[in-house]
């Protein structure tokens, strides 16, 4: 059966995914963590929800808070385990604490540019104008897909409706 647009590199594999939510109030108050449900992560819980029914793996799963040095510290780790994708959540955003994008964009090889287009023209419907204030980024490094998306439940479902159904195919190219 044909689904559109999934393409059939994403039907063959399961991807092995690392879930790294950005929060400095969740992370004064819980710590590192290994699993969201321990950190009332609901976006953390949800990405790792729809990876599991879309049939990929979660090998890795932490609880960081919005600081440049931490957040680098943690990606140079993940670039080098097992993950094929790594998704941030949270820190995406325009107040002064919102560091996700610069600590990640310097270790992106390839810019993914058309996620991010393509995420802001679908919120559009769900937030009007203020989609103007997301960030959310996608590239690669070191063959792995890294995504950054904003914070919020509603903006990480819609991006990982965008973002799956093409995982088999990103990480075709990706891997060479």
């Amino acid at each position: 059966m044909d689904i559109p647009g999934l393409h059939k590199e994403n039907t063959q594999a399961s991807h092995r995914y690392a879930i790294l939510t950005v929060s400095t109030s969740r992370y004064a108050k819980y710590g590192s963590t290994d699993r969201p449900e321990r950190a009332e992560d609901a976006s953390g819980k949800l990405i790792w929800g729809m990876i599991q029914v879309q049939g990929g793996e979660v090998v890795h799963y932490e609880l960081i808070p919005d600081d440049i040095e931490m957040i680098r510290h943690t990606l140079k780790n993940c670039l080098y385990s097992e993950a094929d994708v790594l998704i941030f959540t949270g820190g995406t955003g325009l107040s002064p604490t919102d560091v996700t994008i610069e600590s990640v964009t310097p270790y992106l090889e390839k810019e993914i540019t058309g996620f991010g287009e393509l995420f802001r023209q679908k919120s559009i419907d769900q937030i009007g104008n203020a989609v103007m204030l997301t960030r959310a980024i996608a590239g690669v490094a070191r063959k792995k897909a890294i995504f950054c998306l904003p914070g919020s439940p509603n903006a990480v479902k819609l991006a990982l409706e965008i973002m799956l159904p093409e995982m088999g195919h990103i990480i075709k190219h990706i891997k060479g």
